[in-house]
Parts: C-alpha cells; sequence; structure tokens
C-alpha cells in the first residue's frame, strides 16, 4: 500500500491490525489528526484523499468506525463520506443519517443501487430534499416511506403526497403518518377519509374543518383523480339505473325520503339507490359504492350531515344497510353516531368531494 501522506502513515496499519486496543489507538490517532490539522497545510485534504484510497483495504469494522468520525465533519472529508455511503451498511448508517453534505447524486445513487436498510437510513437524515423523498417513495417498502413520512425535515412535494396516498390506501403502516403530517394536501385525506380508522378519520375532519372555505376551491385545481377507484366492477344494471333516476329527477320525486323506498326494494334496487344517494349528496358513484359496500356507516353519517338529511332519515338508512341482528334495535346507536359529526365539519368534508366530482 502506498502512503502519499507521510503524517498519516499510521493509517497503514489499520487494515492489518488484530487487537481492538491497537485499532483503537490508531483511531485515536486518526481523531486528532482531524480535530487538529496543520495549520497552514494541506493535512485534512490529504486525509480525505487518502481514506478514500485505501478504504477498500480495511476490514468493515475499521470502516465502521472511520465512518463514524467522518460523519460528522463531512464537510471537511467530502471524499470519504461519499465513499462510506456507499458501503455495506453498518459502514454507510451513520454517513447517511448524519452526513449533511453528501450531495442529492450521492444519495439518489444510493436509493436506486442499495436496499432497503440503506434508504430506511436516508429518511432519519436532519432534512431531505423533494427529489430524494421521491425517489424513496418509488423504490422504498412501507417501513421506509413511514419513516420518511415521521421525518418533519423531510420535504415532500404534492406528487409525492399523492403517490403515497394511493399506497395508504391499502396499508394502514402508511396511513397514520400520512394523516398526522402537517403539511399534506387536505383534499387528499379527505379521499382518505373512507379507508381509515376512526381516530384518523376524526383528525382529517379536524384539519378539513380548519380550512377556509376560499381554500376548498382550490384544493382540486390540477383537475386530478388521485384516489378514484371503483369499488368493484359497474354493476350491470347500471345504465338501467341511471334511467330511472333520471326519470325520478324529472317527475321531481328524487328527494332523500326516495332513499328508504328505493332501499325497501331489496337488492334489485341498490343500484339504483346509489345513484340517487350519490345525486343527493352530489359525490362521485364510486365514493358512494364504496360506502354502501362496506357498510361504511361513519362516512354515511358525514354524507348525510353535509347534505342536510335529518336523524330520522339516516337512522332508517343505517338500520337498513347494517342487517345485523342489533339492527332492529340500534336506533339509538346510529342516532348518535349522526349526531357526534360536526356539522360544519362534515359540509367542508362532502364540499371537498363535490369539488373533486366537478374536477
Amino acid at each position: 500500500m502506498s502512503i502519499p501522506a507521510p503524517r498519516f502513515a499510521m493509517l497503514a496499519g489499520l487494515s492489518g491490525q488484530a487487537s481492538s486496543e491497537d485499532r483503537r489507538e490508531l483511531l485515536r490517532k486518526v481523531t486528532e489528526a482531524m480535530d487538529n490539522p496543520v495549520p497552514g497545510g494541506r493535512s485534512v485534504e490529504e486525509l480525505d484523499s487518502l481514506l478514500a484510497t485505501v478504504a477498500a483495504d480495511y476490514s468493515a469494522q475499521v470502516r465502521a468506525d472511520l465512518a463514524r468520525l467522518v460523519a460528522n465533519k463531512d464537510a471537511l472529508f467530502t471524499c470519504s463520506a461519499q465513499l462510506f455511503a456507499r458501503d455495506e451498511i453498518e459502514v454507510a448508517r451513520p454517513v447517511l443519517q448524519h452526513a449533511r453534505n453528501l450531495s442529492d447524486t450521492t444519495l439518489l445513487d444510493v436509493i436506486a443501487e442499495k436496499g432497503q436498510e440503506h434508504m430506511m437510513a436516508v429518511t432519519q437524515r436532519p432534512s431531505i430534499s423533494g427529489v430524494v423523498s421521491h425517489a424513496l417513495v418509488e423504490r422504498g417498502d412501507d417501513h421506509v416511506v413511514s419513516s420518511l413520512l415521521s421525518n418533519r425535515g423531510a420535504m415532500i412535494e404534492a406528487e409525492t403526497f399523492e403517490a403515497v396516498a394511493v399506497r395508504a390506501q391499502a396499508s394502514t403502516m402508511l396511513q397514520a403518518p400520512l394523516v398526522n403530517r402537517s403539511d399534506v394536501p387536505v383534499g387528499l385525506l379527505n379521499e382518505l377519509y373512507t379507508c381509515v380508522e376512526k381516530s384518523l378519520r376524526q383528525e382529517i375532519l379536524r384539519k378539513v374543518g380548519a380550512v377556509p372555505p376560499e381554500e376548498i376551491e382550490r384544493a382540486f385545481q390540477k383537475n386530478r383523480k388521485v384516489l378514484s377507484k371503483v369499488y368493484g366492477d359497474t354493476p350491470l344494471d347500471f345504465e338501467a339505473s341511471v334511467k330511472r333516476i333520471d326519470q325520478m329527477a324529472r317527475q321531481k320525486s328524487l328527494h332523500p325520503p326516495a332513499l328508504v323506498t328505493l332501499l325497501r326494494e331489496g337488492p334489485g334496487a341498490r343500484t339504483a339507490f346509489k345513484l340517487a344517494l350519490a345525486r343527493l349528496t352530489d359525490v362521485e358513484f364510486d365514493l358512494v359504492q364504496r360506502v354502501v359496500e362496506g357498510k361504511d356507516l361513519d362516512t354515511l353519517a358525514l354524507l348525510c350531515r353535509g347534505a342536510n338529511f335529518n336523524r330520522p332519515l339516516f337512522v332508517s338508512l343505517a338500520i337498513a344497510l347494517d342487517g345485523n341482528d342489533r339492527a332492529l334495535g340500534g336506533a339509538e346507536e346510529f342516532g348518535n353516531l349522526y349526531e357526534a359529526v360536526p356539522v360544519e365539519a362534515a359540509q367542508r368534508a362532502v364540499r371537498f368531494w363535490k369539488v373533486r366530482k366537478a374536477a
């Protein structure tokens, strides 16, 4: 091994040291050299160049020890930091987590070339650019994306949030960290309402309720339907049901009480009921499809409150849709569910869905 800098000749022995005591002594000397460079000299540059040149000759343990030193001084040790960032995870982790001067190019290379453990380390940096966050969402598993969402120093662009929201529909691991981020677009959260558990629904309603009305009209200005997804195939009787609901509208018989009548007709009128509910609440059919087929009474209460349906009507619909043994005796429970939904928050949530429908 050729050592171009005599001042750091002691590094030549690192790769061959069998004694941990000797290794600690050598690392102490390296640390001293880092902390006390020769005034006016090129000692730091020489050490950085040397570490990058000979690191491959060291054992993983030695490289890991050096990486921990370099991670906190990466502004001085640029070459070695870039090298250690691409090493095996025990070496790379402290550099990926703490070296502030790693370039986005290096981080993107690590994300593209390495595995989930390297990406997890990247998510734990004090700050992360939007382009790096997007790459992590594209290649990272749910553990990686959850860690990214929990990092308040990570910049996440709207397009990246949209990709996370699509995944969060089927991943409970992503739902809480996504909903709890302060910078997530409220329109996306509103779209997730039907997919998340009750406590997260309450947080979504809180955030939606805090949105000024003038912002709601801007929520879907890009005309995207990011989470629009039909709950199963389009019903075979869809077209016939559309014609029936259109006829009811022309005859002035399409009003909230008609929903109960349609439900009582049984399975043959189920599609017509869904279309009527979508028409009367002014939201998309796919949303109502998810609510009805999933027996999502929380979201049904939100729709009814937002559309100013009265409590008895909601209770009648809930009893018919719930369809289990407690339904007939559950009127009070369903009534309490209706009353628990804040009217203003419900109206704003429905307004978001209306804007989405019009986009």
